[in-house]
């Protein structure tokens, strides 16, 4: 066996959770922020069985479960990973390795319509990007579908995967749809032509155009796939930014009877109370302070506040490399607290909004009996950097708190006994 394929075994072995069965555990005294109705519980015990929580209070009996001693650290519901292409992609430069988006047509001239299209079904549960992101106290992340030319504004189908190992989503599916700049080189290079398109795709969802027409843009497939939302039998989430186009967005959602979910969302504050208003989730990037092109000239360190403050749910999840980047997310909710959103709901925004948006509240996202234990012991507070998790459970199973990335520091950091007999390849030798 050589040595490329060595490192691979090696790589696919750490994105596994250990073989065992959950086993019944304890975990005293801790502050619990369970991020639901309870709020933060100080020096209080959560009881596991069966891989979910059994109780959660004061002076449990342990009984003949495991006992972790919590020493009054903090305790949190596994973190949400935002939206990522977390076991899609390997190497974000390597095309072969990411399956995020549908590119059918030859280029952005040809568009092709495949809302049908489902990124689950490319889901590697060995990706090396999960034991990475677990060990930030990520959990859970909702995989996405991108537009891109050859595609079209609706990109396809993701949902919600534990980072556990197990190959099936947890939740129901979710659509994608780009809107804005980014998207308008899809549309005709207009923005006015995204709602065009909208409206004729959900007019041919709904039968107005014959499936058999030349000018039919949809398979039957494809129709059965978008009828479901329109029918508010699943969440549309859309990426936009600007003020103007969201408005527009929450017209047409209204108009057409669906059920969204804003992602980015730089310049939503503008329309917080309208948002509030018609229960939209918004997944913010809380870096997002610069005009970075002409939708985010609005864009403020103090967005979620805002939004918050106006009674919007508010989630996060951040632009760029997301997906080898997840453990960086807690960061951004930390930003968000440090211009004004109150800590609980950045810990909210991290666990229990994103949870219930994506249809798997009643299963994770807090403490709670009867929820999955998914759980994180941090060494400090969970939302600042200079603290880590120490231990990381997924139903109730703990977590190797080691990844390829640990491997390599422990490797290399410093000579091993072996390297001064001269036993590790040239490459690796010390330097004299």
């Amino acid at each position: 066996m050589n040595r490329l394929v060595k490192n691979l075994a090696c790589a696919a072995l750490l994105a596994l959770p250990l073989a065992a069965g959950a086993q019944e555990l304890l975990i005293r005294n801790a502050t619990v922020h369970t991020a639901g109705a309870r709020g933060t519980l100080e020096h209080a015990d959560v009881l596991v069985k069966g891989g979910r929580i059994a109780a959660v209070g004061p002076n449990l009996d342990a009984g003949g479960a495991r006992v972790v001693e919590a020493d009054g650290q903090p305790l949190t519901p596994a973190l949400f990973g935002g939206i990522s292409h977390i076991g899609l992609e390997e190497v974000s430069g390597e095309e072969s390795t990411r399956d995020a988006a549908l590119t059918l047509g030859a280029d952005a001239r040809h568009m092709v319509v495949r809302p049908e299209f489902d990124v689950t079904l490319a889901y590697n549960p060995e990706s090396v990007l999960l034991p990475v992101a677990r060990l930030g106290g990520i959990g859970f992340t909702l995989l996405g579908a991108d537009s891109a030319p050859g595609g079209s504004i609706i990109g396809g189908q993701g949902a919600v995967v534990r980072l556990d190992g197990s190959p099936d989503p947890l939740s129901p599916r979710s659509l994608f749809v780009a809107l804005g700049t980014d998207a308008s080189g899809l549309t005709g290079t207009s923005r006015a032509g995204q709602w065009l398109l909208l409206d004729r795709l959900a007019g041919e969802a709904r039968g107005k155009v014959a499936v058999d027409s030349p000018h039919a843009l949809l398979t039957p497939d494809g129709r059965a796939t978008l009828a479901r939302y329109l029918d508010r039998r699943g969440r549309i989430v859309v990426g936009v930014e600007r003020a103007a186009d969201i408005r527009q967005l929450l017209r047409w959602a209204k108009r057409q009877n669906v059920n969204i979910a804003i992602s980015g969302g730089a310049e939503a504050w503008k329309l917080a109370p309208e948002i509030a208003a018609a229960s939209v989730p918004v997944f913010v990037d809380p870096l997002a302070n610069l005009p970075a092109d002409f939708d985010r000239i609005g864009a403020t360190l103090e967005n979620a506040a805002r939004l918050h403050a106006a009674g919007v749910a508010v989630g996060f999840s951040q632009a760029g490399d997301a997906s080898h980047n997840a453990r960086k997310l807690r960061q951004l909710a930390g930003n968000a607290v440090a211009n004004g959103l109150p800590w609980q709901a950045g810990l909210a925004g991290l666990t229990r909004v994103p949870a219930e948006a994506f249809g798997v509240g009643d299963q994770i996202g807090s403490i709670e009996p009867g929820k999955r234990a998914d759980l994180v012991l941090w060494n400090g507070d969970p939302l600042d950097v200079a603290f880590t998790a120490s231990q990381v459970w997924l139903g109730g199973q703990a977590m190797p708190m080691r990844s390829r990335q640990t491997e390599l520091r422990d490797r290399y950091l410093a000579p091993s006994p072996s390297a001064a007999a001269g036993q590790l390849p040239r490459a690796y030798s010390p330097k004299p």
